[in-house]
């Protein structure tokens, strides 16, 4: 063997051991890309899904009325024997603005029961925010330190919880409720719980 053919080969050796870290990085990142494309961002996985809602209860948004009757605060006992909504939201946020028609339209569905967590917010400016669009909610519990969101696993407003009648998570969508993923997404999840019996 040429001494020529022998610098080729080492030549080629050095050249593949450069281009190997790049094209090992260049294969991590496109995984990366498409599974960052390819997934729900609103179906985070959460490591409540199947067991008991949170007991702790939560007192009621100061001052806040509804046809001039206070609106009472969250108790997890109402969670029992019904399929709730537990919306997790704050009149800072900007997404909870969008989701209101959404709110509204499964406050009309009385077949389940729309309660609200208003997340480290200001009674004053959490009253603002109902006058503003109104009331969707049957209770809604004040969480002003956050520790409540911490239980529920809350990665940040909104989040939605689907209860089923035996207490337990069925469902979280991280994100704004939307008219997409409420048709195609929450409501199969609320069909699923209504159907299903308590324990």
């Amino acid at each position: 063997m040429s001494i020529a053919s022998e610098t080729a080969g080492g030549g080629m050796r050095r050249k593949l051991l450069v281009a190997l870290p790049l094209l090992l990085f260049l294969g991590l990142a496109a995984l990366f890309l498409y599974r960052l494309g390819a997934g729900d961002p609103s179906r985070i996985p959460s490591a409540l899904i199947g067991r008991e809602a949170p007991r702790g209860d939560l007192p009621p948004v100061l001052g806040l009325v509804t046809d001039g009757k206070p609106v009472p605060g969250l108790n997890s006992a109402d969670f029992k024997g019904n399929v709730t909504l537990v919306n997790v939201w704050a009149s800072w946020c900007v997404p909870c603005h969008d989701e209101v028609p959404q709110l509204e339209q499964l406050a009309n569905d009385k077949r389940i029961r729309l309660v609200g967590i208003n997340y480290k917010d200001q009674p004053d400016n959490a009253r603002r925010f109902i006058g503003r669009y109104g009331n969707p909610f049957a209770a809604v519990g004040a969480d002003p330190n956050g520790r409540a969101a911490i239980e529920w696993g809350v990665y940040g407003v909104p989040e939605t919880f689907v209860v089923g009648r035996d207490g337990r998570i069925a469902y979280k969508l991280v994100g704004p409720i939307t008219e997409q993923n409420l048709k195609s997404v929450l409501m199969p999840v609320i069909e699923k719980a209504l159907a299903a019996k308590a324990e």
